[in-house]
């Protein structure tokens, strides 16, 4: 005699979760049904709505808000909802999609609220208030040098236009020589032999080079296409320096308000200055931000350092292991299985900057006489560069997160030791293959 099963559904453990469903216009708010005669309603994109649906929410003693992530247009609704005091998670569409069949805004609420009552919802990572200020000032001016990058290249432009080589025998256009002379050419001056005699004496091209690239046609349509083009790349820098002052206020608050460090800050690996880095040194600052050193990592250098706690902040204990951290980066190989057979391991693409940063700072490393090096020079011959790449910046990022959570110091052991281990390493792998089959391995006298 069969027994007719009860239905069990879903054990609730968000009984007081909320969701909104974030649009461009307005937002459709869903809460638990038993909560209000009328569980989703619809608020305007307007601040005063939007300060109306917080006062709502915690009205109906609402704890906990999930929204996904649409456009930048979540962003007022997050802050609004995060000073009423709510707990908020941005999640990512993807893990959050509505089962197939009708599709509208009210039923996208109520599917978002159903399943973050039931925990089912992940949390995307976002930095607090003052590294959150950080990372969009450091973003702000990472977009202003790409603006600034592409005035550059009308300059360039524009002296071809002229038949002027100036970019071509000149290393940077926009360096100490390139500038000087391009200033000159915009105020009048024409005489080769006055505007040569303008070059830097760190400027490898001779005065005669210069001279002979100077020689140009002239036209007052071109000329005024450079002098727009230099305009517009004044502007974008004088932009880039008002960006420096905020950034530097900001990691001024972030310092006076963390511990003295224990340890003094070392000194510096390398004294050269990277290209568009901030005119100010961060190494002080962010010795007193994090407690520790991150440019005696091999690969971050004081910038990088800057980028990486703009975007991971300085408590990475939201990810519990390194590998959660490398995952989150789309550094670590995917695991795609199916019935015990593996599909795909191959890296999801990721749009995250923190992963390019670690990628470019992969490539730099991977020209060192260090452990690192020597790691990405004998991956990259066996498996290809690309490859290389993502597993040296993998390694970085481990050495990232561990200095950060545990004070991990790092000591690098050099190019040498990498391979000494590597040549071990190979050898027992070798004896222990030659005994499954009954041989033994000896090592020949003279022969290292």
């Amino acid at each position: 005699m069969s027994r007719r099963s009860k239905a069990v559904g879903l054990p609730i453990l968000n009984a007081r979760a909320a969701a909104v469903d974030i649009g461009a216009r307005f937002h459709v708010v869903a809460v638990p049904s038993e909560l209000c005669a009328e569980p989703v309603q619809t608020f305007q994109a307007f601040t005063g709505d939007l300060h109306r649906m917080a006062n709502w929410l915690s009205a109906l003693g609402i704890t906990t808000v999930a929204m996904e992530s649409t456009g930048v247009y979540w962003i007022p609704v997050y802050e609004v909802l995060e000073d009423a005091g709510l707990e908020v998670i941005v999640t990512n569409a993807r893990e959050a999609r509505a089962v197939p069949g009708r599709k509208s805004d009210i039923k996208d609420a109520q599917w978002l609220q159903r399943l973050h009552a039931c925990g089912l919802l992940r949390a995307s990572f976002r930095p607090g208030r003052e590294i959150a200020a950080l990372r969009a000032y450091l973003r702000l001016r990472e977009r202003h040098l790409d603006y600034a990058a592409a005035h550059i290249q009308h300059m360039q432009k524009a002296l071809t236009f002229m038949n002027l080589h100036l970019h071509h025998v000149v290393s940077d256009v926009t360096g100490a020589t390139g500038l000087r002379i391009v200033r000159a050419i915009i105020a009048g001056e024409r005489d080769t032999k006055v505007l040569a005699r303008m070059r830097d004496l760190r400027c490898k091209a001779t005065h005669e080079v210069i001279e002979a690239a100077l020689q140009g046609n002239y036209q007052p349509e071109h000329v005024f296409a450079l002098q727009q083009a230099l305009e517009l790349y004044d502007f974008y820098q004088r932009q880039v320096e008002q960006c420096d002052r905020q950034i530097e206020q900001v990691l001024t608050r972030l310092a006076a308000q963390s511990p003295a460090p224990t340890a003094p800050l070392p000194k510096p690996r390398h004294r050269t200055k990277q290209p568009n880095a901030v005119d100010f040194d961060t190494r002080p600052l962010l010795h007193q931000i994090t407690g520790t050193d991150l440019t005696q990592i091999h690969g971050i250098g004081p910038y990088l350092a800057l980028r990486l706690v703009s975007e991971c902040g300085t408590d990475l204990s939201r990810w519990p292991t390194a590998k959660h951290f490398t995952s989150w980066l789309s550094l670590s190989p995917g695991c795609k299985i199916s019935g015990g057979k593996v599909l795909s391991s191959r890296t999801r693409r990721s749009s995250n900057p923190v992963a390019a940063h670690l990628r470019l700072a992969a490539v730099t490393v991977g020209r060192t006489d260090t452990a690192l090096g020597a790691f990405y020079r004998r991956l990259a011959a066996r498996l290809g560069k690309a490859k290389a790449v993502t597993a040296t910046a993998r390694k970085i990022a481990v050495l990232f997160y561990n200095t950060m959570r545990y004070g991990a110091d790092y000591k690098d052991p050099g190019a040498d030791y990498y391979e000494a281990a590597y040549r071990d390493r190979v050898v027992k792998q070798l004896q222990r293959r030659a005994a499954n089959f009954g041989f033994r391995l000896e090592a020949i006298d003279g022969v290292s």
